[in-house]
């Protein structure tokens, strides 16, 4: 069968399934690291990731692909085999993470625009030799007092916009994560309409640019109240909104969202998902491409201790499990505790 963008992007959002984000940058890893106590050396960080990619039912059930770092697309397993080829053999799909990080904007303060397209054409081509079949581009947008600016808002879309056509050139299918934090104090409200805005920025520049939707996914953040709001929306409330968000600015084209769990916890982040999927009623598959969601409880387990991989896998299991299921909204809260 011949390798469409639409075809792969279908695969993706498969029933049932989500992506793995394992492409935190060797700053992030380290940080993740040293909470479990574990030094951030190459090998480590290729240790912790076979295991995950070599844990067979979570991977070919649940995970229809998974997000990895320049280091990671280049690694070997212990005996020889290339990580990319343990992904591809568990059923799932090799992408990479593409951009250089979201930097200061000149004029803007408190505000950023994501880096990377320089020589990214040639990167894209390196990628697909390697392996990739599908990229992530992350633009970051904060709310707090008079942010965030439409300036900021537009670069970041014509950024994301550039990246996806260059991507679509490559045949690789473009991941497009516009992020709207929930770091302050605002409401669910206020994460709506800087969601709703940011993501009618991101299609407009989308459609400016010929990309082809059919062959696009998105990531943005779900409708959440900030963290340090005194009134935190519920369940259901995340749910109605992020629908009701979504409906109004996401073209039906587009095959499937993945949302980023952006600082929720583990069960929050599963529990919004199947909130979403129970109510159903939208045109596309709603999924998960989780990082620390799927893998806080895994990383916690091995402790980067060999004899603890069984539990690390054991505990990524589960919670590619738990995602799977709230991916068809059939995940409900009896099913943590029972595990």
């Amino acid at each position: 069968m011949t390798e469409t963008l639409e075809s792969i992007a279908q695969a993706m959002v498969a029933p049932g399934k989500g992506i793995l984000a394992a492409d935190e940058s060797s700053g992030t890893i380290k940080k993740r690291f040293d909470a479990i106590k574990v030094e951030s050396t190459e090998e480590n960080r290729r240790d912790y990731r076979e295991l995950l990619f070599r844990t067979e039912e979570a991977m070919k059930n649940h995970i229809s692909g998974v997000i990895l770092y320049d280091e990671t697309i280049r690694q070997k397993a212990k005996d020889g085999t290339p990580l990319v080829d343990l992904i591809k053999k568990a059923g799932s799909i090799p992408g990479i993470k593409v951009d250089a990080g979201a930097k200061p904007m000149p004029g803007f303060p408190g505000e950023t625009v994501t880096e990377g397209l320089d020589g990214l054409r040639e990167r894209l081509a390196e990628y697909y030799d390697l392996g990739a079949r599908f990229a992530k581009w992350r633009a970051v947008i904060d709310i707090a007092s008079g942010i965030p600016t439409t300036a900021c808002i537009e670069a970041n879309a014509e950024a994301l916009a550039r990246y996806a056509a260059l991507c679509q050139e490559a045949k690789i299918v473009p991941i497009v994560e516009p992020e709207v934090l929930m770091d302050g104090d605002h409401t669910a409200d206020r994460c709506f309409e800087v969601t709703e805005a940011t993501l009618r920025a991101v299609f407009n520049r989308l459609a400016l640019h010929n990309v082809n939707l059919e062959g696009t996914i998105l990531k943005p953040n779900m409708i959440v109240s900030g963290k340090k709001c005194p009134k935190q929306a519920g369940v259901e409330e995340v749910a109605e909104k992020t629908i009701a968000c979504f409906k109004r600015v996401v073209p039906a084209a587009i095959p499937g969202i993945v949302f980023l769990s952006g600082g929720q916890s583990d069960e929050d982040a599963t529990a919004h998902l199947n909130a979403m999927n129970a109510i159903g009623g939208f045109p596309w598959k709603m999924s998960f491409s989780y990082g620390r969601a799927l893998q806080a409880a895994p990383q916690k387990a091995w402790a980067g201790k060999p004899e603890n991989v069984p539990a690390a896998q054991q505990a990524f299991l589960h919670r590619a499990k738990m995602n799977g299921l709230a991916a068809l909204g059939d995940w409900e809260s009896k099913l943590e505790k029972a595990a």
